[in-house]
């Protein structure tokens, strides 16, 4: 039987008097690659906030591990890459292997020296997304895409049972972003990772993701990746609010 990660029932929110969420019912299994695809302001971003236990619902429970969220202190079972690529400063004084540390933090504290086994953990973080000879590297130096393999490395330093991504591959070109993805695609079939990801990348959502939701204020549609390839452009339309064409990526 699947086992529940994130359960959220009947979340509702708004900021002042604009509606961004409207009973929205939603449960990520243990082992899924989640898509979730919508138009802006539909509410996507909302709800890894809720997520996060950065906001609360004006109503809804939210579970994590199927502990109510308000008891659940094990956050750093939960990774999270956010949109960094056109704003990173690229002349932060850091390497690579100091920068995917920082993702130790909460559990060692900022005055903390690593210990042998916590620098074993960050170099393991490291070839994990396949960056090894970079490690001493200052990340400035790096380009997009590789930036984004360090801030994912970050993430899984803490062995988070979830990462959550939001736009991650903003200002990252193409090539890289097939690279991304089929990293996050190993992360989740080979170490079993879920995924949860924001993106507008419906083609390439189709080519990774296990399970799709589309999210307009309500939930317009939850699941299996083919069965969300299979809605006609009308359907697609109709959701967003507005013309949509499907761009699909050809891996050949």
């Amino acid at each position: 039987m699947p086992e529940s990660i994130i359960r959220l029932e009947n979340i509702n929110f708004a900021y002042d008097s604009k509606v961004v969420l409207k009973n929205v019912n939603l449960e990520i299994n243990r082992g899924t690659f989640m898509g979730l695809v919508g138009p802006n302001g539909g509410g996507k971003t909302t709800i890894i906030k809720i997520l996060l236990g950065l906001i609360e619902p004006d109503s809804g429970k939210v579970f994590i591990n199927n502990q109510p969220i308000n008891k659940f202190k094990d956050w750093n079972k939960i990774g999270f890459v956010s949109q960094k690529a056109n704003t990173f400063n690229k002349g932060f004084p850091a390497t690579v292997f100091e920068v995917v540390s920082m993702g130790l933090t909460a559990k060692l504290g900022y005055l903390k020296f690593l210990n042998k086994k916590a620098k074993q953990q960050v170099l393991h973080a490291i070839n994990q997304v396949g960056m090894s000879e970079y490690a001493y590297r200052n990340i400035g130096d790096l380009s997009g895409g590789q930036q984004q393999r360090v801030f994912i490395a970050r993430a899984l330093v803490s062995e988070p049972d979830i990462l959550i991504l939001d736009e991650p591959t903003v200002g990252i070109d193409f090539k890289n972003v097939e690279r991304f993805y089929e990293l996050l695609h190993k992360l989740n079939t080979e170490q079993n990772i879920t995924m949860l990801l924001i993106t507008h990348d419906t083609g390439a959502m189709t080519n990774y993701a296990t399970n799709i939701v589309c999210l307009n204020q309500t939930l317009h549609f939850h699941g299996r990746s083919e069965e969300y390839s299979a809605l006609s452009t009308e359907d697609l339309s109709r959701i967003y609010g507005h013309p949509v064409q499907v761009i699909v990526h050809d891996h050949d």
